[in-house]
């Protein structure tokens, strides 16, 4: 029987990416989360392209675990990837997977800092922002991350906002652009919804410098993200003593 209470291990997973800033900063997320919780075993683990892989250090744990995504969707790698490797593992009996970060009220709190940060006031009334995030083939996972350009407004008098997927056809970051021009924004602000830099943020910002928008940071290493790894690590124990305790 799996007992929540004698977790130790979060296993902190990354997609993985061949761009280095990507990983260096799942190693920061894993660190500031390591500092918050010293009473647990941290552990960095990637699906692919980086080291170490999450089947190297699920077979590595010697007590239970339960993998915690560093996903912002609930799409593929959440749904097959990483399932299917705590199934290949040899450890796959010990080991449980929280949920996702999702749409956190916190994460929104930070994306909205980071679009402050550009020197943008929250009383501007001609603001526009594009949210721009990866996309998925699955269209509930992109309804779910539609829904946090609205909620960016929150506490701002911002005009609009409105979501573009950097992998996904429609609409393009032009049109969203225009889209928000079209509403009433004086000026447009891309807000990543993105955890890192990396290729795909790349392909982002070379649109805002070739249209002249500014582009806010990642969410990066925030606390914040470290906070939400920790409650989606703490939901699943709860979620788990209480289906023992039935």
């Amino acid at each position: 029987m799996w007992v929540a209470r004698v977790v130790t291990t979060l296993v902190l997973t990354a997609h993985g990416s061949e761009d280095p800033r990507s990983a260096a900063n799942a190693r920061a997320v894993a660190g500031q989360v390591a500092r918050m919780r010293p009473d647990l075993d941290v552990r960095l683990a990637f699906c692919e392209l980086n080291a170490p892989n999450l089947i190297d250090v699920l077979n590595g744990c010697s007590g239970r675990a339960l993998v915690t995504p560093l996903l912002l969707a609930d799409a593929y790698h959440a749904r097959v990837d990483i399932p299917a490797q705590i199934e290949r593992c040899g450890a796959g009996h010990r080991v449980r997977q929280a949920g996702v970060l999702g749409e956190d009220d916190r994460l929104v709190a930070v994306l909205r800092q980071r679009v402050a940060e550009l020197g943008v006031s929250r009383f501007d009334d001609g603001i526009g922002v594009l949210v721009v995030a990866i996309g998925s083939s699955i269209p509930a996972a992109n309804a779910r991350t539609a829904a946090v350009a609205p909620r960016l407004l929150a506490g701002t008098r911002w005009a609009c906002a409105t979501t573009a997927f950097v992998t996904r056809p429609e609409p393009s970051l032009a049109e969203a652009a225009d889209r928000l021009r079209r509403r009433g924004a004086r000026r447009v602000v891309i807000a990543p919804w993105f955890l890192a830099a990396g290729r795909l943020p790349d392909r982002v910002r070379s649109f805002a410098d070739d249209a002249g928008i500014a582009m806010a940071q990642p969410l990066g290493a925030h606390q914040l993200v470290a906070e939400t790894v920790l409650d989606r690590f703490a939901e699943t124990l709860r979620s788990r003593c209480h289906s023992v305790a039935a």
